[in-house]
This record gives C-alpha cells, sequence and structure tokens, in this order.
C-alpha cells in the first residue's frame, strides 16, 4: 500500500486506503490464482456474464445470436463480446475500482447467482500477462450512449476517453492485452487456443477462437455436453457417455452414472475406475459452473468413500470460493454431496438387482471402497455383504459362498493371528474368517442380520486348541521329559509346550499367541522391573492375569516324534528353540530380537551337532 498524502494526515480525520497494484497483483499470482494462465478464464468468465444480463435485457434473441470471439497471434490476445456492455459511467465506476463488481450494480443483475463470477477482480488477473489492458465498450441497455475506451496499467494508472460518434462499435466488450515478452507460455495462439477449450467446451454460448492465420475462427464449444444430446438408443447413449469420460479423464470407465440434481441444475456423470485405487486416496473432479471449468481437483463435491469414480458435472447454483478455482463449503455443497452420494448407491443397487456380471467386476476392483460404505450404510450392507470377498480358511471367496459349508463362522481379529491357524482351522473343519483388513471383523459379525441361520464369534485359542486331537496316555508320558525341557527352553518367552495329533501332519508345530497376550506380557515384564516406582504402580493397576502363548508339537510331524525321543539335554533344549523359531516364522508377525536371536542360534547349534556326529 502507498501513504496517503499529508494534505489527509490531519487528527481524527478518515483516511482512504491507497492500493499498490503491482503489489496486489503480485499477491494475487502467488497465493490467489494457481497459474496466470487463468487470466483467459477470468476474461471468458465475464465475456459469459456480460452475455447472460444481455439474455436478461433482450429474452425474446434467438438462442445463439450472442457469442465470444478469441483472438490471438505473437503481438495480442484479444476477447470479443456482445453482452451488455458498459456506460462511460460504468467504467469509471467498475473498472477503476479494485473488488467492485458490475454483476452487484441494480439493473445490470438483480440475482448474483445468475452471474459465475462475483468478486470484481478478475480483470487484475490480466497483468499477470500484460502490462496494459485495452478495453473498448458500449452500451446494450444506453442505446444512445457513446462507446467508450479505457486503458488501465500495472502501475495503477488508468485513461477513460468517450469514442467519437463515427466511432461506434456494436454492443458488446472487447479486451485486449499486449503481452508482455516473459509470458509467451501463456499467450502464444496454440496456448490460447487450448486453454479456451479447456475452460469454456461446455459453454452454453458460442465462442470462436482466431489465430491470425487468416483462416476462419475455429468453434471451442461446437457440441453441447454429451449428456445435454440427443441419442437414438440407451447404448448410443452409454457408450458416447463412456467415450467422454475417457477422452476427460485418460481410461476406459467400468460403467458410468448419469448424475442429475434438478434443484442446482447439475447435470454430469461418474466414472467408475477399472481398477482398484489405494485407501484414501481421493481423486480430483472435474466441477464446470454454468458451463465455465471451475476445477479439475474438487475433492469436495464428493464424500470420501467414493473413492471408486471419477465426475464431471456442470451446475447452476455451486458458489466458487475468491480464486474461482473450487467450491466454497456452505450448505448447498453439503446437500449436493450427499444427495450424488445417494445417486452412487442406486447405482451399486441396480448393477446388484440386474447386472451381476457388473457387479463382479465392480467388487473385484473396489471391495475395500464398498466395504467401507456398508459399514455406515445399511441399505448397502443388506445388498452386497453377501457378495462381498474375504479371505478366509476356504481361500478368497464371498460370505454367502463361505456361509453355505460353515454355519458358525470364525473370525480372527488380526491377520497375523489368521496366518497362525488358517492351516490348522482348515483341516480341522473350521470356518474362519480373517477379521484383520480394515472393515472385516465388523462386516463378518453384521452377516447374521442378513443370514439369521449363521451364528459368527471371535476366534479364541481355546476353541481352536479343542479341536486338536489329544495324544494317547502312554505317548505322553513318554514325552514327557522332552516337555518339561521345551519349556524350561522357552520360558522365557512366557511360552507352555503342549503335545496334540492333528493335521496337516506336515506342520512340526503351531504357534497360539496373540497380540493383546502379548501385550499384557510385556506389561507384567515392564511392571516387575519398576516396582515400587510411580510408573510401575500405574502398571500393576493396569495388569491383568498375563495370558501365556502356547507352542503346540504335532504328534503326527516325523520330526516331532524323533524330537520328542531325544535324550541329551542340550540337543532336546536346542531342537525345542528350533521349532519354537519355526512356528514364529510361519506366524509372519515381527519377531523380537529375543526371538530372531533364538532361530541364530539353534540353527547354529543344531549343525554343530550335526557336523559333530558326522566326525
Amino acid at each position: 500500500m502507498t501513504l496517503p498524502d499529508t494534505a489527509s494526515h490531519q487528527s481524527g480525520a478518515d483516511r482512504t486506503f491507497q492500493v499498490d497494484l503491482r503489489g496486489l497483483v503480485d499477491l494475487l499470482s502467488h497465493h490467489l490464482y494457481s497459474s496466470p494462465r487463468v487470466y483467459l478464464r477470468e476474461l471468458m468468465q465475464n465475456a459469459v456474464d456480460a452475455l447472460t444480463a444481455r439474455h436478461a435485457l433482450e429474452p425474446a434473441a434467438p438462442a445463439g445470436s450472442f457469442g465470444i470471439r478469441l483472438y490471438a497471434d505473437r503481438s495480442v490476445v484479444r476477447v470479443e463480446d456482445d453482452g451488455v456492455g458498459l456506460t462511460e459511467e460504468d467504467v469509471h465506476t467498475f473498472l477503476a475500482t479494485i473488488g467492485r463488481s458490475s454483476k452487484r450494480a441494480d439493473g445490470i443483475a438483480e440475482q448474483r447467482g445468475d452471474f459465475i463470477g462475483q468478486f470484481g477482480i478478475g480483470l487484475l488477473s490480466c497483468f499477470l500477462v500484460a502490462d496494459e489492458i485495452h478495453v473498448v465498450s458500449r452500451s446494450a441497455r444506453t442505446p444512445g450512449a457513446p462507446g467508450v475506451e479505457w486503458r488501465g496499467r500495472g502501475d495503477g494508472s488508468y485513461t477513460v476517453r468517450a469514442l467519437p460518434a463515427s466511432a461506434r462499435p456494436a454492443p458488446g466488450t472487447t479486451v485486449t492485452l499486449t503481452p508482455r515478452a516473459d509470458a509467451g507460455e501463456w499467450t502464444a495462439p496454440a496456448r490460447v487456443q487450448a486453454l479456451a477449450h479447456h475452460f469454456g467446451s461446455l459453454l452454453r454460448h458460442p465462442v470462436t477462437f482466431d489465430d491470425g492465420s487468416g483462416g476462419p475462427a475455429v468453434p471451442v464449444n461446437p457440441e453441447q455436453a454429451p449428456w445435454a444430446r440427443t441419442y437414438p438408443t440407451p447404448g448410443a447413449r452409454s457408450r458416447a457417455l463412456a467415450a467422454y469420460g475417457e477422452e476427460v479423464f485418460g481410461f476406459t470407465p467400468l460403467d458410468t452414472v448419469e448424475l442429475n440434481l434438478p434443484a442446482v441444475g447439475l447435470k454430469g456423470i461418474a466414472c467408475v475406475l477399472p481398477e482398484a485405487v489405494p485407501a484414501g486416496r481421493r481423486h480430483g473432479h472435474r466441477v464446470h459452473v454454468k458451463g465455465m471449468l471451475l476445477s479439475e481437483q474438487a475433492e469436495e463435491i464428493l464424500p470420501d468413500w467414493a473413492f471408486f469414480v471419477r465426475c464431471v458435472v456442470d451446475a447452476e447454483s455451486l458458489r466458487p470460493t475468491a480464486s474461482r478455482e473450487s467450491l466454497y463449503e456452505d450448505d448447498t455443497l453439503a446437500a449436493v454431496r450427499d444427495a450424488l452420494a445417494e445417486q452412487l448407491r442406486a447405482w451399486i443397487a441396480r448393477a446388484a438387482a440386474s447386472d451381476p456380471e457388473l457387479l463382479h467386476r465392480f467388487l473385484q476392483a473396489h471391495h475395500l471402497s464398498v466395504k467401507s460404505l456398508a459399514v455406515h450404510d445399511d441399505e448397502i450392507l443388506r445388498m452386497l455383504l453377501p457378495w462381498l470377498p474375504f479371505e478366509t480358511t476356504d481361500g478368497h471367496c464371498t460370505l454367502d459362498e463361505f456361509s453355505r459349508t460353515h454355519r458358525t463362522v470364525l473370525v480372527t481379529s488380526s491377520v497375523e493371528e489368521f496366518r497362525q491357524v488358517a492351516a490348522i482351522a482348515s483341516a480341522a473343519g473350521l470356518g474362519v474368517v480373517n477379521g484383520g483388513y480394515t472393515y472385516d471383523r465388523e462386516l463378518v459379525h453384521r452377516l447374521p442380520e442378513i443370514r439369521p441361520e449363521v451364528s459368527v464369534a471371535d476366534l479364541d485359542p481355546a476353541t481352536l486348541t479343542a479341536h486338536l486331537d489329544p495324544v494317547d496316555r502312554e505317548t505322553e508320558l513318554a514325552a514327557a521329559a522332552y516337555l518339561a525341557q521345551a519349556r524350561d527352553a522357552l520360558a522365557v518367552f512366557d511360552c507352555d509346550v503342549a503335545l496334540r495329533a492333528f493335521q496337516p501332519a506336515s506342520a512340526p508345530a503351531l504357534l497360539v499367541d496373540s497380540r493383546e497376550a502379548r501385550h499384557e506380557r510385556t506389561r507384567s515384564r515392564l511392571a516387575r522391573e519398576q516396582e515400587g516406582g510411580l510408573w510401575g504402580d500405574i502398571l500393576g493397576a493396569l495388569q491383568q492375569e498375563a495370558p501365556r502363548a502356547q507352542l503346540i508339537l504335532n504328534q503326527l510331524n516325523p520330526l516331532v516324534r524323533t524330537a520328542v525321543a531325544i535324550d541329551e539335554p542340550e540337543l532336546a533344549r536346542t531342537s525345542a528353540e528350533a521349532l519354537y523359531g519355526q512356528a514364529a516364522l510361519l506366524s509372519r508377525r515381527p519377531l523380537r530380537p529375543a526371538e530372531s536371536s533364538l532361530i541364530n542360534r539353534s540353527f547354529l547349534d543344531l549343525l554343530a551337532h550335526a557336523l559333530r556326529k558326522d566326525s
């Protein structure tokens, strides 16, 4: 800001802010606008608003009678419109006052909602690429008024003059920029044409571009939005929408969902991604307001769980932020988000009811997204829970398939627990579902709501061990000495040792241990180490009876039958440690340092024993 002149420095006198225009433009370029390219969007946006006002003034004018013409060569960029135009008074009031919008003026617009721009600073964006803005305009509202010329410069100065009667332009406005040398990236003819199509491909007014080569002007938006066109058959419409989605997003949609909210004048499509995306990654969506592209990254238009689609929409009543590059979060946007979510739910319901093949392909790619929705949506839960894939002891299958074989479904609390027990549980005929993945345990527990004949329970280690066959008394007594030495060797891990018979016989041992049990044993150990101190008292108050891990040796395994017959104490201890280490590795849980050390030591001891025996 510049200081006011000294004449105004009187005590108690009102003063007026003085604006440093160069500083303001720098602020816009670095903090409000994402790129200098927005200058063309702002010019086109102002032209569209002027056309909207012209149509309000002349409602009987045929559609397409007023339009926008763009011109760019190596020396100038020009935007002409047949809009409502400005009088000399309007120019002084609106173009020379920072922050005031012509769209607020009575008589220009009675409702600001009819216009895209509502902030009156769009013209300043032209100073991102040019040092001077030249505007020629004549008002359609005041036909007898002369044309007016306004020149604004980057240093904050401007001139205004009324044009002579001999130079009487048609109603409308022409804005001409002389680009700076460093702005060629954004003002070259090919770039201007590309930007015009990028921002204005869905505009409802005709827009043309002329590159100054002498050829005919090229339409920027030759066709209506694809959802606004008519097609000979529903299949042709579906293919056209899919082709548009592929053109915009660069992938062939698994399916397209038409979006329609008449209350806010919103229409568009949601393109279902053909492949899974990482959970939580939110794709940006293309949002147009009254045909003008507002944002390519509007995450806020859909709820978080809808990361299986990318959408392109055009709306009448959504409110842009000051930069006009994103949406303002208000009650209208929240209602639109909820309504679009309902339309996506309806698409899932239709696929479940009438297109099983599409539903299967969709769930293969996006089951995690659907699971996140089903947790909070009872309707989706009832429709899709039986068809969602889960990891089970019967392999990857749906709960519908799994519950036909297992009327009692057991679910683990972690991936680690499932991997510990999967092979043995499967051999024992138990139906276990891996509940360790996001949403899975909660969803499996809700299966009886859909299939009342099925019961679901958390897997308890006691449930599994109860299905392992006990060995006969004679075998138990013969192995007693070995089991005692094994318990002594593994006491440091709070691990008990038992002998059972179970399938598959290839599994020498099963380590039954849960994350909660390990945490409780860790608390107990810390409490003992901190006994007498404040921290020890706190841990002692939290302490429960610490459940022990259990190493269950398989009597059916030939290696175990050999091991329990070992009569050398050191070798017996080493073999027990090796069996524990192998079972811990099979559980696929992170190993503690002591366990890693035990595995290395037992391997080397067994190797040394084998070498001594051979020698």
